[in-house]
């Protein structure tokens, strides 16, 4: 997963303490920006898309 591909939300503070989402064809990955060699979790498209709906709804 090449790097220059993830992107992290302009909200995000100059400390880095956020994800940073690299959106594929067919899959979302996600991982810390503090700690970007400790691996990524991916998701479905379909499952991070229901993720987002869940947090909206809170």
């Amino acid at each position: 997963m090449p790097d220059q591909r993830w992107r992290k939300s302009s909200y995000s503070s100059s400390n880095a303490e956020c994800v940073e989402l690299l959106v594929g064809l067919g899959y979302t990955a996600v991982r810390d920006t503090k700690n970007r060699d400790a691996g990524t979790l991916s998701f479905s498209r379909a499952a991070f898309a229901a993720f987002l709906v869940g947090v909206k709804k809170g």
